[in-house]
This record gives structure tokens, sequence and C-alpha cells, in this order.
């Protein structure tokens, strides 16, 4: 099983990037994918996730700027980060889950992709 996150870079305050993510290896029907963050110093937190049924969850720190999408067909989840800051600081990350979005486990993760927001 993979996750390929791509799709991070520097960029300056106020800008828009988006992260891609593709899982391959097995069937990921059912599973919540999704998005977490480690900023330097940091504990690992979650970003945003949709689950299999298209419900999305958002942490407060992003509601509003940060949308998660997937398509189901090709086991993709995309992070799009509009006005960002540069506490959005982080090494990001994509990842799956079984139980749902809402779950504290997350079964499989990818190799994580650099986000730099300069003021």
């Amino acid at each position: 099983v993979q996750l390929q996150a791509s799709g991070g870079g520097l960029v300056q305050t106020g800008d828009s990037l988006r992260l891609s993510c593709a899982a391959s290896g097995r069937s990921f029907s059912g599973y919540a994918m999704g998005w977490f963050r480690q900023a330097p110093g940091k504990e690992r937190e979650f970003v945003g996730a949709r689950n299999w049924s298209g419900v999305t969850y958002y942490a407060d720190s992003v509601k509003g700027r940060f949308t998660v999408s997937r398509d189901n067909t090709k086991n993709t989840v995309d992070l799009q980060m509009n006005s960002l800051k540069p506490e959005d600081t982080a090494v990001y990350y994509c990842a799956a889950s079984g139980r749902g979005a809402t779950s504290s486990t997350w079964d499989y993760w990818g190799q994580g992709t650099q986000v730099t927001v300069s003021s």
C-alpha cells in the first residue's frame, strides 16, 4: 500500500496551493481519506478529511480556507489551500482510515510534502 503526496512548495502569505495524494496497493472503498500536518517542534495535527460518503471535516484553524476533495474512482485526495498564512507552514501528510474521518486511528500514511509560507 502506498500513498504518494505531492504539490508542496514555498509560497507567500495569501497565496494558494493544492496538494494531491494518490493511493494504491489496495481498495480504499469505504475508507476516509484526509490530511494532517506537522510543524517544527509541534505534534502532528489533523487538517481535514473526507469520508467515503462525501462528508468532510476540518480543523478550526483551516475552516473556510482549505478544502478536501477526493475522487473515489481514482483513489486520490486533494487539499486546496487558500489564503495561506505563515502558521500553515508544515510537512503535510495524506492518510487513509478504515474507521472514518473522525477516528483517531489512521491506517495508512503518505511520506509527507513540505509547505512553507513566507511572510
